[in-house]
């Protein structure tokens, strides 16, 4: 974390210290009050809550000082209690993110996309830690506070930050770039993902090009090749591009691709002149795609085959997306429960279809954000289970009743499809529905809170 003086941090973000110690020392930040830690920094950030109504609270957990924007109703705090008083808090505390960026001016490799940004900024993240110290966005840290907050636990010791820039807005990462760069541009797919926002992919599109827009002249841009969206936002990129994917001629790609059911996947990387035979442990073909993603951010680092071959090899799949639980009674739980689009739905149906199982139970929530094509998109889901191979459906959710009606047009026994109108009730009863040598998968939106169910055939047959 970035040690900074109440004052010096005042100064950083044209604040005034109106009270406590200007010599005071911090070095932890955040935003949540619940979570605030001893001697933390915590900025009280006006939104859908005003966060100047938990300072108090934040002060009770342990923190020494606020970025507060009013001093008025602030309820008790100790005498010694850091404040900085500054024109916006959320402003602030992107300046304050801003100038350590500028100061210790570690490389900035940014990913957008609308699929795979967070498996591929920790596969980047692995692939570059082993050259050089970083930090890496934590979790979903990846919008107008999060990113920020994540900077703020830059050193003078860091040479390169991995971030995830997201958005559900136009404009949103140009704010991002403003904030943080990019050395290295990534943009990983273009996918009907938040299309309640965007009236089209190309929108979508314009709007993921913002990353290259706000990259420094000197930046390179990591673009799938097999994503002709992507292509032709880059059209105008004038920098150095290195394209990833399956395409030929793409300077990263996978060749000779096997899925070798829970062991994983096998295949060939190319990278630039080079190749070499890789196993990752992970199931399905958009692993791979996030990978060589990663792969080009890599190359554009200057990280050799042989870092990558050694590094490959110790990756794992993250909770929740996509992590392989192997259960009593030899049941296999395939927890996704983090979140759900229509296109990374469709590659996980087929992906895990190819394994055998006594049965595939495929447990779908709503995928959320879709706008107007949202039925549409459902039904697609309930006709891929069906045409993947998948014997039992459970739908999660008021939209996810399109998939089950069109899995029963597609031929699947209705005594085979149960819906729940949310996760807490179907979290009750889907243990009661998993036999024996059932291949289980969990995925849904976030919002839909998957991970209920995930957690409950958990406890239900155990990790063996």
């Amino acid at each position: 974390m970035a040690e900074l003086r109440l004052g010096e941090l005042a100064a950083r973000m044209k604040g005034t210290v109106v009270q406590g110690d200007p010599e005071r020392l911090f070095r932890s930040y955040g935003i949540d009050s619940r979570k605030a830690a001893r001697g933390e920094l915590f900025f009280a950030i006006r939104g859908a809550r005003d966060g100047h109504a938990f300072v108090a609270d934040a002060a009770a957990r342990g923190a020494s000082g606020a970025v507060v924007s009013s001093t008025e109703s602030l309820g008790p705090l100790p005498p010694d209690f850091g404040l900085v008083k500054v024109a916006d808090t959320t402003a602030a505390l992107q300046d304050l993110a801003a100038g350590l960026v500028k100061d210790f001016n570690p490389s900035i490799v940014g990913i957008t996309g609308s699929v795979g940004k967070t498996t591929t900024k920790e596969f980047a993240a692995a692939l570059l830690g082993r050259k050089i110290r970083l930090i890496k966005s934590e979790g979903n840290f990846n919008n107008h506070l999060g990113l920020a907050l994540s900077l703020l636990r830059l050193e003078k010791a860091h040479r390169a930050a991995v971030l995830e820039m997201a958005m559900s807005a136009a404009g949103e990462i140009r704010l991002l770039t403003r904030i943080a760069p990019p050395d290295v541009a990534v943009i990983t797919n273009i996918n009907p993902v938040h299309l309640e926002f965007f009236d089209s992919l190309e929108a979508i599109a314009r709007a993921k090009k913002e990353i290259l827009d706000g990259a420094k002249k000197s930046a390179k841009a990591v673009l799938n090749a097999d994503d002709a969206l992507v292509m032709d936002a880059a059209r105008e990129f004038r920098g150095d591009k290195i394209t990833f994917g399956l395409s030929e001629g793409s300077h990263i790609r996978a060749e000779d691709i096997v899925f070798a059911g829970l062991e994983g996947i096998r295949f060939r990387l190319k990278y630039g002149s080079r190749e070499a035979d890789l196993r990752l442990p992970f199931l399905t073909e958009g692993y791979v795609q996030n990978f060589l993603a990663a792969c080009g951010a890599a190359s554009a680092m200057a990280v050799g085959l042989e870092e990558i071959v050694a590094r490959a090899s110790e990756l794992k799949p993250f909770d929740r997306r996509g992590s392989v639980h192997r259960l009593g009674r030899n049941i296999v739980l395939v927890d996704d429960s983090y979140n759900s689009n229509p296109r990374a739905l469709a590659t996980v149906l087929r992906g895990l279809g190819r394994i055998p199982a006594e049965r595939r139970v495929a447990v779908l929530g709503d995928m959320l954000e879709l706008g107007p094509r949202g039925a549409e998109f459902h039904a697609e889901a309930g006709q891929e289970a069906v045409a993947s191979g998948w014997q039992v459906l459970v739908t999660i959710g008021p939209l996810s009743r399109g998939a089950a009606q069109a899995a029963r047009q597609a031929g699947l026994d209705p005594a085979r499809i149960t819906s729940f109108d949310d996760s807490g009730q179907a979290g009750r009863a889907v243990p009661g529905l998993v036999r024996p040598g059932d291949l289980v998968l969990v995925k849904g939106s976030h919002g839909m809170r998957m991970d209920i169910i995930a957690d409950s055939i958990l406890e239900a047959f155990k990790e063996t």
